[in-house]
């Protein structure tokens, strides 16, 4: 009677006395056959000769039978009786590749130099192209200001382009009577100065503390000597070609910023949407909101303090023209611009103007200082509050560390960055920074 079998054909009663059978090792080639396990098919063993024994694969030497070394996940698989091939002629015609340099100390050290040169080559190049980055920034400054009249221009049916037409027919107009209230009074009081040169100096003369000081250290002797040698005249020429090249450089620089705001005032919307996507869409839609509400601040931040500085340079003309102050609508354009300044521009108006004032009469000049002072304060408490509460909130402290080192870094320029842009961290460090870390 058979003996019952197991389902995988290994008998009942136990293991075979051989014991179990070896696993094959496997190769890329497949299985490979070790000495003591039968053939791989019965077609070998059927084309096998009657009365030989089966000769295992792994045996047969590899450079003898022609085949090629069978691929292991640890490498080639070499039989120990082969003899050892030279691998500097086997693995390349040149010989074997030399060890990597890549911890060699003069490979780091030279790398790091290129980091270094890299690094200050790029510091140079910000650094030479520093006053036209500043011209695009305050560009794109002014257009994100201008951008909140232009939209309401548009809901009120007026096409883009119109609006932005209208708008910055509006700017232009500006500056074109900033122009025309300064420059004609800065003329005749040029021409009105050099014409009374010679009064002056007769009247240093007979002042008799001029005499005395002229007694003792010979002043007008001094100074006509000076007058005299060529070194007042190439001064005095070289200070007339520097007034005219600032001049001129002042000039293309308003043009320049002009034309980029109305570049920029056009294109903002397109600028933005490129900006959003270069974000993980992911994370797309939060950065829009924090982007539009960013802008929406600058805009009203700018729009505000335009607002601010038109009703100081009209309730200043007004003043003026009250006390018969000489160049009242040249003296309330300088304070409405200085105004723009956080800070120290409010009070650099104010000194202008009470300095005028001073020259019609010393009660002038005194009720101007009054009237600046009171200003100030109703400026600072009253308007101000008023015009800001809906774009910008900003700690009074944040506003002045931020004027501080705007001031400091870039000058007026980034005095009037300053606010907008602190306003921009507190709102990303109160929506992203802080929640964040309370999740934490």
């Amino acid at each position: 009677m058979p003996e019952p079998t197991a389902p995988d054909g290994v008998s009942a009663s136990g293991p075979s006395p051989a014991g179990p059978v070896p696993e094959p090792v496997l190769t890329s080639a497949g299985p490979l056959h070790t000495p003591g396990t039968d053939s791989a098919s019965p077609a070998a063993d059927s084309a096998r000769p009657s009365g030989t024994e089966p000769v295992p694969s792994a045996t047969i030497p590899r450079h003898l039978s022609g085949a090629e070394p069978l691929l292991t996940s640890a490498g080639p698989l070499r039989d120990p009786d082969e003899p050892a091939v030279d691998i500097t002629v086997a693995d390349t015609p040149f010989g074997r590749p030399g060890r990597s340099m890549r911890g060699n100390p003069f490979v780091f050290g030279f790398t790091a130099a290129l980091g270094v040169l890299t690094a200050w080559w790029l510091v140079q190049a910000v650094v030479s192209a520093g006053s036209v980055i500043i011209l695009i920034v305050v560009s794109l400054f002014l257009a994100v200001g201008l951008n909140p009249a232009v939209e309401a221009l548009q809901r009120r049916n007026l096409s883009r382009l119109l609006a932005i037409t209208v708008v910055f027919l509006g700017v232009i107009s500006v500056f074109v009577a900033f122009g025309l209230a300064v420059v004609p009074p800065l003329t005749t009081q040029s021409t009105e100065f050099v014409g009374n040169v010679p009064q002056y100096v007769q009247e240093l003369q007979n002042s008799p503390i001029i005499r005395n000081l002229d007694q003792r250290f010979q002043l007008l002797e001094k100074l006509q000597q000076y007058v005299v040698s060529g070194d007042f005249g190439t001064q005095m020429f070289g200070g007339v070609l520097g007034l005219g090249t600032v001049l001129l450089g002042a000039v293309f620089n308003s043009l320049t910023v002009l034309v980029l705001t109305l570049y920029f005032l056009g294109s903002i919307n397109s600028i933005k949407e490129m900006g959003y996507r270069l974000v993980p869409r992911s994370r797309r839609t939060r950065t829009r909101l924090l982007g539009d509400e960013i802008i929406q601040r600058i805009g009203g931040y700018v729009a505000g303090n335009l607002i601010v500085s038109l009703i100081a340079g009209v309730t200043t003309f007004l003043f003026l023209s009250i006390m018969q102050v000489p160049y009242a609508m040249a003296l309330a354009m300088i304070v409405a611009l200085t105004d723009l300044i956080p800070l120290v521009g409010a009070f650099i108006g104010a000194g202008v103007a009470s300095i005028v004032g001073f020259f019609v009469s010393p009660t002038v000049g005194i009720v101007c200082i009054v009237f600046f002072t009171l200003y100030q304060q109703v400026e600072n408490y009253v308007i101000v509050p008023k015009v800001m509460k809906s774009s910008v909130d900003v700690a009074p402290l944040a506003t002045i560390v931020a004027a501080l080192l705007g001031g400091a870094l870039l000058g007026v320029v980034g005095a009037l960055l300053a606010i907008p842009i602190a306003a921009a961290v507190q709102l990303i460090l109160r929506e992203v920074v802080v929640p964040r870390q309370e999740r934490l």
